[in-house]
């Protein structure tokens, strides 16, 4: 079902908020939404057509006095979301965990609300429940959060520097990431690494220029341990700030070494990530993730000799899995009982090999799943830290992350809150420059593909340092 939106600037939001409810755009009626201001006063009209009926639903709105203009559009957008929000639960007889919110970040959005005084930060439950229609679950988790990010530090001053290996051992078939599999660019990777470190320089002139003070360091991917053991020593000489967080993404097990560990620690890297997905090898073979548990284990075992803190994903609705697959995988985990565990909700994007065919996935598990690993994960003193959300994301559902002893990832509540900058190095490696006095944040991404970058390498130091000036 499409739906045509007067105020254009509202139309992704609205389209979001209809494709939640019908995912597969198999809904029959066509639906149409228009506005029109009176003084103060808004008139949202929705007009529903079934069948060569036209159904018409109105609802009025009085915008507050004294609010700023990207404030004043917030609050429209929120009331026009919300009137749609109730037509189509009325029309369907569906509920959506998260209510009329379509954004990536709901604890930001609750955040500021408390920032600008209009809230009180105890509150935050009921008012997502009431304004939003939020389920009680959804609203306690956000607020659960919010109370375990106190890490948060505002000032323009302090950066995070990513830097991106977009390369992996093979293709999984959930995946939309721009990441090449080495075989295709074993020939171009040492270039790539040429590449990136001159970037690198020109990154650590800029941060020594401005007086930035590096808060943390996040090597992602793709799999940057896809890297040899030589290449991995050769980046990890480059970086030298002493910073208290610093993470590299193992991701596969079948990509870690002792050799490459012990390169990682020589280094300072504190924190990586082993990510199993599941512990079914029956779906890791069905979605092309070629490690077996045995190296997963064997991976994790090797970790915790070098006192690593280690995160581990798992992802909830896989093809071919459903509740009883995946609360082993869970329980699992909590045998292995690593720092830090996140949760995700199967996510099928435009350009993962999946979309093409997800006749294996069991939708309607999936919520149970999500609910399970909450609730066992909680029960075994993990806490919630950090939360997302995805466009076609099945349920509408959230990643969550989750620590246990206070070993939260700075860096992922970080960029996941938009409160602090990151410079972002390498391939498909996205800047993000934020003013907090402003409230406002702008992005600079690099080019995506490992060819372009190496082509363009002069063009995207340029286009970084004039973005930081």
């Amino acid at each position: 079902m499409k739906i045509v939106c007067d105020s254009e600037c509202f139309q992704n939001d609205m389209q979001d908020l209809v494709n939640f409810f019908d995912p597969e755009g198999d809904m029959s009626f066509s639906l149409h939404h228009s506005d029109s201001t009176l003084d103060s006063t808004l008139t949202s009209k929705i007009e529903v057509e079934n069948n060569g009926e036209i159904k018409e639903y109105v609802k009025f709105f009085t915008i507050p006095v004294g609010l700023s203009a990207l404030r004043e559009k917030s609050v429209i957008k929120s009331f026009f979301k919300n009137h749609l929000y109730q037509v189509l639960s009325s029309l369907t007889k569906k509920v959506l965990p998260w209510g009329s919110l379509t954004g990536v970040r709901p604890c930001k959005f609750m955040r500021e609300m408390v920032e600008r005084g209009e809230i009180k930060e105890h509150i935050v439950p009921e008012v997502l429940m009431k304004e939003y229609f939020v389920n009680e679950d959804k609203a306690k988790l956000v607020y659960e959060i919010m109370k375990h990010q106190k890490c948060i530090i505002k000032n323009d001053k302090l950066v995070d520097l990513f830097i991106n290996i977009p390369i992996c051992p093979t293709r999984c078939n959930y995946c939309s990431f721009i990441s090449n599999e080495l075989c295709k660019v074993a020939d171009k990777v040492d270039k790539y690494l040429d590449c990136l470190l001159k970037e690198l320089k020109a990154v650590k002139e800029l941060i020594a220029e401005k007086s930035y003070i590096v808060r943390t360091i996040y090597i992602g991917g793709g799999t940057p341990t896809v890297l040899t053991a030589k290449q991995l020593d050769r980046l990890l000489g480059e970086i030298n700030y002493p910073v208290s967080e610093f993470t590299v993404e193992c991701g596969r097990a079948d990509t870690i070494t002792r050799e490459k560990l012990e390169i990682l620690k020589r280094h300072n890297v504190n924190r990586i990530s082993i990510n199993p997905q599941t512990f079914c090898e029956t779906t890791l073979k069905r979605i092309g993730r070629k490690q077996t548990n045995k190296q997963i284990l064997e991976a994790y075992m090797l970790a915790m000799e070098y006192d690593f803190i280690v995160n581990m994903d798992m992802i909830a609705g896989l093809p071919g899995e459903k509740l009883g697959i995946f609360k082993r995988s869970i329980n699992t985990l909590l045998e292995l009982a690593p720092q830090n565990i996140t949760v995700h909700t199967l996510t099928i994007k435009n350009g993962a090999p999946l979309k093409e065919d997800k006749s294996q996935i069991s939708q309607r598990d999936v919520p149970k799943m999500i609910d399970y690993a909450e609730s066992v994960l909680q029960a075994n003193g993990y806490k919630p830290y950090y939360i997302y959300r995805q466009k076609h994301q099945i349920g509408g559902l959230e990643n969550v992350g989750y620590f246990r002893d206070g070993h939260v990832c700075i860096f992922n509540i970080d960029s996941m809150e938009d409160v602090s900058s990151i410079i972002g190095v390498g391939a498909g490696a996205i800047s993000k420059r934020v003013f907090n006095l402003e409230n406002r944040l702008e992005r600079q991404p690099n080019c995506k593909f490992i060819e372009d970058y190496i082509a363009r390498i002069d063009e995207m130091v340029e286009k970084k340092i004039k973005f930081f000036s």
